[in-house]
């Protein structure tokens, strides 16, 4: 993969974002429509933070360009867009409270600027707002898929918590955390704007299956780029998984082949919390050494192949291009 993150022609979500530009006009206006609170006014000022913090509103984007896949042409694939967009940036703000974070998408995080209260009870504010919206679509089948989304997230963030300080923590656990916290949230993004439009059991499961594999290579790059990437790129600052002790895919696979002096200094770093200067760049030389940000790298470019393989159901077409193209783009950062 050769494609430049600066070259905004071969930028697949910016593509897509233009091609989606009016239904994504409507996301952003009834957004800012049921972000507001008239009795609460730190509700809007929390969430605007957020919202206008220039994200690339993928999720929502994957919900309208899987409605327009599948041939939609009413009006709820935009409330479904915005009931993502709602858990996501719940799901944003309880995270930051809970890894304690100063930055996200490059700028101070609402607790940091507020506190956690706030944090706290704004996301439960907008949890409340997704499910408001999503019942308006008044379709079982897209409440039963977002409200078990909402379920799978809280409870990876939970699995997190148990597995994120533990050396024993495997691939299987990791990838269940990761189905959990990122994965879900993609699937039933696309899933639902292919039941919106009234698609066929196969397209709809495609669907949920480019999302889950998409997630999953997202969270993947998103791990590696920890470990790699410059602080403009990623958001937040270099090193910040290694410094909160997370059991991420790079040390997963590094800590399964360390001798036992390796596992001792892993065992300081992540289990005990005990870090010094000098910590990181070990770290990063002992997951070099071991081939495991490689062979972490490999997975997150097989899970991208996969969301692009799910595709093919689905109807040709530009719209299917672009997701294909996504799913590249995604692991293009650390190609």
């Amino acid at each position: 993969m050769t494609m430049s993150l600066d070259d905004a022609s071969v930028n697949p979500a910016d593509r897509l974002g233009k091609a989606l530009a009016g239904d994504m006009a409507a996301v952003n206006t009834l957004i800012r429509e049921r972000m507001a609170s008239e009795h609460a006014p730190r509700i809007p000022e929390v969430t605007a933070h957020l919202v206008e913090a220039g994200g690339k509103r993928l999720r929502p984007m994957l919900t309208l360009a899987a409605a327009r896949l599948c041939g939609y042409d009413g009006p709820y694939h935009v409330h479904l867009a915005a009931t993502v967009e709602f858990i996501h940036t719940a799901t944003l703000l309880h995270d930051d409270v809970v890894d304690e974070s100063q930055r996200r998408r490059g700028r101070p995080t609402a607790n940091l600027l507020w506190d956690n209260k706030s944090s706290v009870l704004v996301g439960d504010y907008l949890f409340a707002r997704s499910f408001q919206l999503m019942t308006e679509c008044q379709n079982l089948d897209v409440m039963r898929i977002l409200s078990n989304a909402s379920a799978t997230i809280a409870e990876g963030e939970v699995l997190q918590l148990t597995a994120a300080q533990d050396l024993n923590t495997d691939e299987g656990i990791y990838l269940q955390v990761v189905r959990g916290k990122t994965a879900a949230l993609f699937a039933a993004a696309t899933e639902v704007g292919g039941v919106i439009a009234g698609g066929s059991e196969a397209q709809v499961r495609a669907l949920a299956d480019y999302g889950d594999a998409l997630g999953i290579a997202f969270q993947i790059v998103d791990d590696l780029l920890d470990y790699g990437g410059s602080d403009a790129t990623i958001g937040k600052n270099t090193g910040d998984d290694f410094r909160e002790r997370k059991m991420t895919l790079p040390v997963i696979k590094a800590v399964a082949k360390a001798d036992a002096e390796q596992r001792a200094f892993w065992s300081r770093v992540i289990e005990a919390g005990d870090q010094k200067d000098g910590d990181l760049e070990q770290a990063m030389a002992l997951m070099t050494g071991h081939g495991a940000l490689e062979s972490a790298r490999q997975d997150a470019l097989s899970w991208a192949a996969r969301a692009q393989k799910a595709l093919e159901p689905l109807p040709a077409g530009d719209l299917r291009d672009m997701l294909a193209d996504l799913a590249g783009y995604v692991v293009a950062r650390i190609s």
